[in-house]
């Protein structure tokens, strides 16, 4: 028996050895020590066990899912048999070599290895850690490196899941007690910890506990020489360094020293290891401590000087990668503040200039220049933000002073105190990341993500709250009259009882106010048809039809006949309200798309063209009138209200020469205010009279004055020139570099009474003082540059976006740069192909028609990026270190001594409300139509907050009808609590254009329901050109929960009217809130739903337990299929905390409106369905505030009991539920707060930002295209590398 043994044995180690001469070059290098197996690896007494001993004996001799006749099953079902008998050393590693042979030749072999269910990897790791036999441990080794070499990070992941990580762990702390250790295991041993690491969240905690970083280090100072060990051991220091205590006390070993021992000047040899260095010391360098030894040490000049010697040498280009490692480890040591000073000392800033210069005619540079961008960017010396305080240039006494908040904060604030910069730009001159450091690195993404969601179910269900008593409710009784009226005084259509039948007459197609449709032919003529037979054009456009939801036309019909087949008292109850009319379904299939404004009532046309020849009188001062900002005529007397500056221009002819041509002016005059039916110039001019103001404008912009006309032409969203971003850093970098050729002199200034415009024909003029203006001061830097400066809202110190200003004094074909510098949110979809609305007065008076804004030419860039203005704490909520956010764009004018307007979004003022409201009120038919415009409150500054009820009239005074019409349910609708978000503004005028409309449509609509609008929620902030906050300095849909009386009157008057009808049992069918969404594209919507708040917490448990009616989702659905801007994908029904106080959570929640939203419209444009790609405009917004009318209607379908058979689809919302893309995250900062998730798109521009990811300037995307040499990076270096 011993003979027969001996003789197996003997055929196994030939067997092994021939293994091994088969095998690949690497292969043989791994398994070249012959009969190894003497020097065994033991386990430490103590350690966790491994795979093998977490197996259930049953799991054990199960090969699960592996192919039967397959080869490696009967090897790996013998290894498994040897791990029982340690003493088969010879047999293991025959078995293992033939197993290696196998996985380098057959991806079949790897994929049944690492298939989902298979035993195979926890055989090799169990033989991994009970093996003593060092061949035997090198094959296994050698496998592993081909199972996840080959096979992405999914492998990677199967083997940490098995405990991999662990055991190979503890094998390099066995391994590295053999003295000297044994190389070529060690190599494996960190090769394989180096490409599994990074996918073990806990893998740099498990390599501290197991005194792994010493081991590895101590590797490396002792192998300098040995680039073959070096070179592993480092790319595994670069793993452990990706946890901050593991990188402190790797620094406090010598780690950063020992790098700079590596790394040297230009050099062709040992190219690799220095890469690997690099991107190692960059990694360490993130920890503060880390970076400041550095400084202490002078690396940061070495730094520089060792990548201009690169720069120089590497003409070729071979060393991009190393010359990128230098950058990144520049840009680690600069987080801190000592980093940028030292690097500003060292001359880093005119260093990378000229190197970043001298690499743009190279494209496969491009990382090189985005890097030193980001770094000149974020070394650039903080400056202060030329303004005497950050609080409003107006100021308005408020009533009551809050007790606490950011108001309360401001009033204590003493005078003496600079609130516009801090002393320090940031605090990290105290190092406490050792001793603050958390382990739950696993926890870290889940925590943030659902950190914001509401998980309390007790809170989450709707507990309608009274919150007023029913007495001092009763003080909202005289707005709701149709509750009460009897209508004996109104002139009916018949005061005769008539039976509830529809006569089924249709008064021709529906017309929606739509963006469907382009028109053709000359638009001015079309235009001028539709003034004389606005009916006829209608008629031509009534054939085009669009389907209900897959309803079949044939299928509807169906379904009247049997309704009109039912028994007669019980036709008596299918009245015109249910819109189950044959006549009234084939109309609803029959929506109209066209460009024409909704019709309105016959003769309003003429009252228009009588309206324009206001301009006759205004246009025509003399030409001495000086060129500024009092010029103009009086319109009207006592308080003084002007036009601008066009007095002064005249119209340009072809020769440049301004003249005053009455006809030329004449013809414009009657051309441009043709489209807008609702428009007035003289009414807006009456309204704009008794309009309050805090800083009492006195002056009327001409885009309000003429009135807005779409454009004839869709508008794209703006496509992005390559390298617009770093051009435009570069220009502000060298401002530093060149300082002489900066004029820095203001030129605008609201903060100095006493400031005059400068004289000079070259210098712009600019000007904002009128209603919804903002722009604060203007700086010019160079001739053709000026920073801009927005105001902040009042009795407020943030909230600087929205901006609308006037320009003049320009000359034709000059490109100017604007920056307006300090916008502080921290993305902005300006970088994502949004574009700010421009108006030419002189275009639009040559045209004919011309629209009023544009967002297309003559803008040739738009670019968002922080800049080097510093935030202080006061404004940052206590946060530290924070910049502002610069937008820039060039413009060329065409026109020389134009008068040029500028917007975030098309400007829609408090007073063209007031005009749209009594246009509407003079020109509806009070036969048809109820219609009523109360005063819900007065605001701050005594303006009025227009209440509007819409309805149909009862059809008689006979009881039945006024029974029937006061029980219709109620929608209640309000917009514009933002003052920055114009666009809700725009969605509304479409909502209440529809609702006026004489279509039978809108009749049905009105006849289904009541409607409660409060059209503007904060009048006072649109009028005075705030952002976000009313007087009250705050956010008036933070105050929901608890509103002052006092300091938000229109949200306690507008909570006060849903409390009364909850408190009388009419309870609105639907809420809806418009808002605009600056980070996101389309039209959205936000719901409310505990199933889906608690699906996102991942309490699967608990959400299966909730019952919940899915109606919520029922009105998006609708909308998604019938309005062509919104997308259901990007709804969200999740309920968060930093919410609770918003209408939408408050009025679910308190006064039980189980259909209560938020209806987000983007502010640039949409990525899906029919408007892809195309900005957002105001016919499309329009169009969405009709739709959503259509959608009220269908939804009145869907709920009623005499319910259609539609497709189950369309009703079946729990197969869908959670279909939502948005996802949910924690609390935005504090001046970041604001109704929207994360942006889908976002990009880190921070210059504080520590994060791990290096994620490059954002024309890296789709714009960079990698070089050969960088294509041989691994996965997670290139998505370390460039952005996703």
């Amino acid at each position: 028996m011993r003979a027969g043994s001996a003789a197996s044995s003997a055929a196994a180690a030939a067997a092994a050895a021939a293994a091994a001469a088969s095998a690949s070059p690497a292969t043989r290098v791994c398994m070249k020590t012959p009969g190894g197996g003497r020097r065994g690896i033991r386990r430490a007494p103590g350690a966790e066990p491994g795979a093998a001993a977490l197996r259930s004996p049953r799991q054990r001799p199960i090969l699960s899912r592996l192919t039967n006749n397959s080869r490696i099953v009967g090897l790996l079902a013998q290894l498994e048999k040897i791990n029982a008998e340690p003493s088969e050393s010879d047999t293991a590693r025959y078995v293992t070599s033939k197993i290696l042979h196998l996985a380098q030749s057959q991806e079949k072999t790897r994929r049944e290895m690492t298939a989902k269910g298979s035993t195979g990897m926890e055989i090799l790791l169990s033989t991994l850690e009970n093996t003593k036999d060092l061949q035997t441990t090198l094959n296994i080794l050698s496998i592993l490196v081909e199972l996840v070499s080959a096979g992405g990070g999914r492998r990677v992941s199967f083997l940490v899941t098995k405990g991999g990580s662990q055991i190979l762990l503890q094998l390099l702390m066995n391994a590295s007690k053999e003295s000297p250790p044994h190389e070529d295991l060690m190599v494996q041993i960190h090769s394989i910890l180096a490409k599994i690491g990074p996918k073990d969240k806990k893998f740099g905690v498990k390599a501290r506990i197991n005194g792994a970083l010493n081991i590895t280090l101590n590797l490396v100072k002792q192998n300098l020489q040995n680039h073959r060990l070096v070179l592993p051991c480092l790319q595994l220091l670069r793993v452990y360094s990706a946890n901050s205590v593991n990188s402190v006390s790797l620094g406090k070993n010598g780690v950063v020293e020992l790098m700079f021992k590596i790394i040297g000047p230009f050099s062709k040899k040992n190219s690799s290891l220095i890469k690997v260095a690099l991107d190692t010391l960059a990694a360490l360098l993130k920890s503060k401590t880390n970076a400041r030894r550095a400084v202490d040490r002078g690396y940061v000049q070495v730094l520089l000087t060792i990548y201009v010697d690169w720069h120089r040498h590497d003409n070729r280009h071979r060393n991009m990668l190393i010359r990128k490692g230098i950058l990144q480890s520049l840009k680690s040591v600069t987080n801190i503040k000592l980093g940028r000073k030292a690097f500003i000392d060292a001359n880093g800033m005119k260093i990378l200039y000229n190197t970043s210069q001298e690499c743009l005619a190279v494209r496969t540079l491009d990382p090189l220049v985005n890097t030193s961008s980001l770094i000149m960017r974020k070394c650039f010396p903080k400056n202060r933000l030329p303004l005497p305080t950050i609080k409003s240039s107006f100021h308005f006494q408020l009533p009551v002073i809050p007790v606490t908040g950011p108001v309360a904060q401001l009033y204590s604030l003493p005078p003496e105190v600079d609130d516009v910069v801090d002393e320090s730009d940031d605090n990290d001159d105290i190092d406490v990341e050792a001793e603050n450091e958390t382990e739950n690195e696993d926890d870290l993404d889940q925590n943030f993500k659902n950190d914001d969601i509401e998980t309390d179910i007790n809170k989450l269900k709707p507990q309608q709250e009274p919150g007023r008593t029913i007495e001092d409710l009763k003080m909202y009784e005289h707005l709701f009259p149709e509750l009460v009226d009897d209508f004996q005084d109104y002139d009916l259509i018949s005061k005769e009882p008539k039976p509830f039948v529809f006569e089924g007459k249709v008064r021709g197609p529906i017309v929606v106010p739509t963006a469907g449709e382009e028109t053709s032919g000359n638009p001015g003529n079309l235009r001028k048809v539709v003034m004389k037979e606005n009916i006829s054009s209608k008629e031509d456009e009534g054939e085009k039809k669009l389907t209900f939801m897959g309803l079949a036309k044939e299928d509807t019909k169906d379904n009247d006949r049997t309704l009109q087949q039912q028994p007669g008292d019980q036709n008596r109850t299918i009245s015109s309200v249910h819109g189950l009319n044959n006549d009234i379904v084939k109309a609803l299939d029959r929506i109209t798309l066209q460009n024409i404004p909704s019709q309105t009532a016959p003769g309003f046309t003429a009252e228009v063209k009588k309206d324009c020849s206001l301009p006759l009188t205004v246009l025509t001062c003399a030409k001495a009138c000086p060129h500024m900002a009092t010029c103009g005529n009086v319109l009207f007397e006592g308080r003084t209200v002007q036009l601008g500056k066009l007095c002064c221009t005249g119209v340009e002819t072809e020769d440049d020469e301004d003249t005053e041509s009455n006809s030329s002016i004449e013809q414009a005059s009657v051309e441009v205010p043709d489209g807008p039916t609702l428009h007035d110039p003289d009414l807006y001019i009456e309204i704009v009279k008794n309009t309050k103001s805090v800083p009492e404008y006195s002056e009327v912009a001409y885009p309000d004055y003429f009135g807005h006309v779409p454009p004839p032409f869709k508008e794209p969203i703006l496509e992005r020139p390559y390298g617009v971003q770093r051009t435009k850093i570069a220009q502000d970098i060298e401002r530093l570099i060149h300082q002489s050729d900066i004029i820095d002199r203001v030129v605008y200034d609201l903060d100095n009474p006493n400031y005059t415009i400068p004289e000079e024909g070259d210098i712009l003029k600019f000007n904002s003082k009128f209603e919804s203006g903002n722009l604060r001061k203007v700086i010019q830097i160079r001739k053709n540059e000026y920073d801009l400066i927005l105001n902040s809202d009042i009795n407020s110190n943030h909230y600087h976006q929205w901006f609308y200003f006037e320009v003049s004094g320009m000359r034709p074909g000059v490109a100017y740069r604007f920056n307006i510098i300090n916008c502080e949110k921290s993305n902005s979809q300006f970088n994502y192909g949004m574009q700010t609305t421009h108006d030419s007065v002189q275009e639009a008076l040559n045209a004919d028609p011309w629209p009023t804004w544009l967002k297309r030419a003559p803008f040739s860039d738009i670019v968002f990026y922080p800049n080097h203005f510093s935030r202080s704490s006061v404004a940052a909520g206590g946060q530290k270190g924070k910049s502002y956010y610069t937008i820039t764009f060039t413009v060329s004018f065409p026109h020389k001594d134009d008068v040029c307007y500028f917007a975030y979004h098309y400007p829609y003022t408090y007073s063209t409300l007031q005009m749209h409201l009594q246009k509407l009120e003079s020109a509806h038919n009070p036969q048809q139509i109820y219609f009523r415009k109360d005063v819900l409150c007065e605001t701050l500054s005594g303006n009025s907050c227009p209440l509007v009820t819409i309805t149909a009239m009862p059809e008689s005074n006979y009881y039945e009808h006024i029974c029937h019409f006061r029980n219709r349910p109620y929608v209640f609708l309000s917009a514009r609590v933002h003052p920055g978000e114009t666009n809700a503004s725009w969605v509304m005028k479409g909502t209440l254009e529809y609702l006026m409309s004489n279509n039978p449509t809108a009749q049905s609509l009105r006849e289904s329901y009541i409607f409660k609008i409060v059209p503007m929620l904060n009048p006072d902030g649109v009028i005075n050109g705030n952002h976000r906050c009313s007087l009250s300095g705050e956010d008036l849909n933070r105050q929901w929960q608890s509103p002052n009386p006092d300091l938000h009157p229109t949200i306690y008057h507008a909570k006060g009217l849903l409390q009364y009808l909850a408190a009388v049992k009419r309870l609105p069918l639907v809420y809806c809130d418009y808002h605009g969404h600056s980070r996101k594209k389309n039209v959205f919507m936000y719901g409310c739903s505990i199933k889906e708040t608690v699906w996102h917490t991942n309490d699967n448990a608990t959400s299966c337990d909730v019952v919940e009616d899915t109606g919520y989702r029922t009105l998006p659905k609708i909308l998604s299929h019938i309005a062509p801007a919104f997308c259901m994908s990007s709804c969200s029904f999740v309920v968060e905390k930093s919410k609770e106080s918003t209408a939408r959570v408050v009025v679910w929640r308190e006064i039980g409106v189980q259909r209560s939203y938020t209806m987000e419209s983007t502010l640039c444009g949409c990525d899906q369905g029919k408007y892809k790609g195309l900005q957002i405009g105001t016919r499309e917004l329009e169009e969405m505030g009709a739709k959503f009318c259509v959608g009220l209607l269908r939804l009145k379908r869907l709920t009623s009991p005499l319910e259609y058979n539609l497709p189950s689809s369309l009703l079946d919302f729990e197969n869908d539920l959670i279909e939502s893309s948005c996802k949910v995250t924690s609390p935005t900062t504090y001046v970041l707060d604001e109704d929207e998730p994360r942006f889908l798109e976002e990009v880190d521009y921070s210059a504080e930002s520590n994060d791990e990811l290096d994620i490059e300037l954002a024309e890296n995307v789709g714009d960079y295209e990698p070089s050969a040499q960088e294509e041989v990076l691994s996965d997670s270096e290139l998505s370390r590398t460039y952005l996703p």
